[in-house]
């Protein structure tokens, strides 16, 4: 590790009048100049190599009840500091991550209110800047209640953006591309497929937000190190397109309830003329604290199957009785399993059989546990336990069965939103997990939260998202989040905690209108910039009348464009989502999905246009090969592929896997094929790419037999 640190306490002067400081980010590419106007108000602004990016904007944090952090400010100290480190994250989209930045931290004080502090601290990186609040230990503030965030970002112009609307409770909505001018968040139509939603304003958006400017730069505003605090969203003034920072209220409506010495979130700011630039991106990450976790060797990460796609086709069902009347769950003569019931001893066997097979760690199981008669939009405190199972499901007999294999059974704890419940249960569900053997555990909140008026992304559900991913660890048990707040870096935190949903997942291919093809190439400038995505790829059965006559609903892409999410869609936790027998009709593509790492020593994001096409290339951690995914949106393409990453001087087997000539996402999706041949790192690949579809690649050194019998890549 190399590490530099420049300390200077520039000005003890308490005085408004001090000129304004500027800091350039290590290698000159951005900088940002910090303010006050007259009236002792602080600003900041942002440029890339000239151009602004954001120009001055208010900084602030409203209190109830007693004096604001808004105006009335002087400048009590300034301090610089610089930091070029290296660091190993447990996992990740590479092996070894730079941290390389300038720090400015400004200290400022109101005479008006006892000479009352506040510190604002700015880390500058060449592609982007983290800025948070920090509120220091101090006479006259102890408690204190945050009612509204003032941080300002004022964009130079009216960005094209992709953008979801602001919503308390939900981030499941497929992304809207307009002008900031055009934005337009009312919710309805195809949003009522969302069963917990509240939208907070026809002008309001959620972060991620990914921006282009007309002169060609790149801007994503998001958070980092989402602790004690409520959810950032945008309120956008579409006249002077100045974004201005909105809290998620709890019941009563304050935002957040802090104690001295306390910190907000960093508010973020990425920017590039490279579209490329902001997925490789580690900013965000370098903003949050590092591992708690001393000894991370138990935490792996994970290609799983699992009874799950089968019940959102209509396969099968989550519950025992197969009715969703509760009525006939309690009525004792009633008990007998509607022969539709997903989650058996004999289904999931099925499913550890092919995972023992194939080579695939885990099967998760959903359904399993009594309650789900009862579960969905009670608003209800008791539906769950976490312990008791279905009597079809025996829990001793295939614990054993998967141990046998070698195989992982992965929990399921859907909380149905009652999260005091859960909280209540987890230690006893924890000690359940660890007696029978099972290390990982997808967790869910469908529905109203309980405590009722809490919201999904507010401070108190925050602290619970973060206080499982603590709980977990100390029980050495890895977590999946599904409809909780998104991410926003954590996981450098608490490496355990492998991937979240938090965005609109394959799962709406399944039921709903679906997710258009342009979906998958927005979401890597989006929700994924806070963090891994489940998004569960890998569905080969493209048409869903293939499980029910006359149903309309298909996935909106290719069967190869399913295969290149396993590269393009980063996550340490990946699912083979299908089923076992879908698979065994296509053994051939199948072998990516057994063949793909879900751990990387490197990656290089080769060409990119959110909403339009995507195509990144990655190195298996520990091996010697590459894999390769590239996507498009609802228009036929051509990716190009230099492969100048590969170690010079050494042959390769490159496997592609392609969308058929005649493919289409919607006319024939299933249409695919399959070649092979020889190729160097002087080789360039042409990847034809259907509409809505895709291409994977697998590249691994080849054998002395294979270099003298197999022909050069065509």
């Amino acid at each position: 590790m190399r590490r530099s640190a420049l300390l200077s306490g520039l000005a003890v002067l308490l005085t408004s009048a001090l000129p304004a400081q500027t800091i350039t980010s290590p290698g000159g590419t951005l900088a940002l100049t910090v303010s006050l106007t007259p009236a002792g108000e602080p600003r900041y602004a942002l440029t890339f190599r000239g151009r602004p990016v954001i120009r001055p904007s208010a900084l602030g944090i409203v209190l109830k009840d007693r004096p604001s952090f808004e105006r009335g400010f002087a400048i009590a100290r300034v301090d610089t500091s610089s930091v070029d480190a290296t660091w190993t994250p447990v996992w990740g989209e590479s092996s070894r991550i730079r941290d390389r930045h300038r720090e400015l931290a400004v200290t400022l004080t109101q005479a008006a209110s006892a000479n009352q502090r506040m510190i604002v601290r700015f880390r500058l990186f060449d592609d982007g800047v983290g800025f948070r609040y920090e509120f220091p230990a101090q006479a006259g503030l102890q408690h204190f209640i945050v009612t509204s965030e003032r941080t300002e970002f004022a964009l130079t112009g009216d960005h094209k953006t992709f953008w979801i609307p602001g919503d308390y409770d939900t981030n499941e909505f497929a992304y809207n591309t307009s002008t900031l001018s055009q934005v337009n968040g009312a919710i309805g139509g195809v949003a009522n497929e969302i069963h917990a939603r509240t939208p907070i304003g026809a002008n309001f958006v959620q972060t991620p937000l990914m921006m282009k400017s007309s002169d060609g730069l790149y801007v994503n505003i998001h958070e980092a190190a989402l602790v004690n605090y409520p959810a950032m969203h945008l309120e956008v003034d579409q006249r002077t397109f100045r974004l201005t920072s909105h809290l998620v209220p709890d019941a009563v409506g304050n935002k957040a309830y802090l104690r001295t010495p306390a910190r907000t979130p960093w508010r973020t700011v990425l920017v590039s003329d490279k579209a490329t630039d902001l997925l490789a991106s580690r900013v965000i990450l370098n903003l949050n604290e590092p591992s708690v976790i001393a000894d991370p060797s138990w935490i792996r990460p994970t290609k799983y199957v699992g009874v799950w796609w089968e019940m959102h086709v209509g396969k099968s069902t989550w519950d025992y009785a197969g009715t969703q009347d509760m009525n006939s769950w309690e009525n004792l003569a009633n008990r007998k399993p509607s022969g539709k019931h997903g989650a058996t001893t004999e289904r999931v066997k099925r499913y550890v059989d092919f995972a023992a097979q194939h080579g695939f760690d885990g099967v998760l199981v959903e359904g399993w546990n009594e309650g789900w008669e009862d579960w969905f939009g009670q608003w209800k405190e008791d539906v769950f336990d976490f312990i008791t199972p279905y009597p079809d499901f025996d829990v001793a007999a295939l614990s054993a069965y998967a141990k046998a294999k070698g195989v992982k059974i992965i929990m399921h704890h859907e909380t149905s939103g009652s999260v005091t419940n859960y909280e209540r249960w987890m230690d006893r569900a924890y000690d359940f997990m660890q007696r029978w053997g099972y290390d990982a555990v997808k967790t869910g909140y469908v529905g109203k939260i309980i405590p009722r008026g809490e919201h999904h992304d507010g401070q108190w559900m925050v602290n619970h998202y973060n206080r499982v991913a603590a709980r977990t660890a100390e029980r050495k048990i890895m977590l999946d989040s599904h409809e909780s707040v998104r991410l926003t870096g954590l996981h450098r935190t608490w490496p355990n905690w492998l991937a979240a949903e938090a965005a609109r997942g394959n799962e709406f291919n399944a039921w709903s209108v679906g997710n258009p093809p342009e979906h998958e190439t927005i979401l890597p400038f989006t929700r994924l910039m806070g963090g891994p995505m489940d998004y569960t790829p890998g569905i080969f059965q493209i048409t869903l009348d293939h499980w029910q006559a006359g149903k309309t609903e298909q996935v909106h892409t290719t069967l190869a464009k399913q295969l290149a999410l396993y590269v393009t869609m980063y996550s340490p936790l990946q699912m083979a989502a299908d089923l076992p027998e879908i698979y065994e009709r296509h053994l051939d593509a199948f072998q990516f999905i057994k063949d793909v790492a879900v751990d990387w020593d490197d990656s290089r994001y080769l060409e990119a246009e959110p909403g339009d096409y995507l195509t990144i290339a990655r190195k298996a951690k520990g091996r010697a090969e590459w894999f390769v995914g590239a996507i498009t949106d609802e228009n036929a393409r051509t990716a190009r592929v230099p492969l100048d990453f590969l170690d010079a001087g050494t042959t390769y087997v490159a496997t592609v896997y392609a969308d058929a000539p005649d493919a289409h996402w919607k006319t024939k999706p299933m249409a695919y094929r399959i070649t092979s041949g020889l190729v160097t790192a002087k080789r360039v690949l042409t990847l034809g790419l259907a509409p809505g579809g895709g291409a994977a690649v697998h590249m691994r050194p080849a054998t002395d037999d294979e270099r003298r019998r197999m022909k050069a890549f065509r």
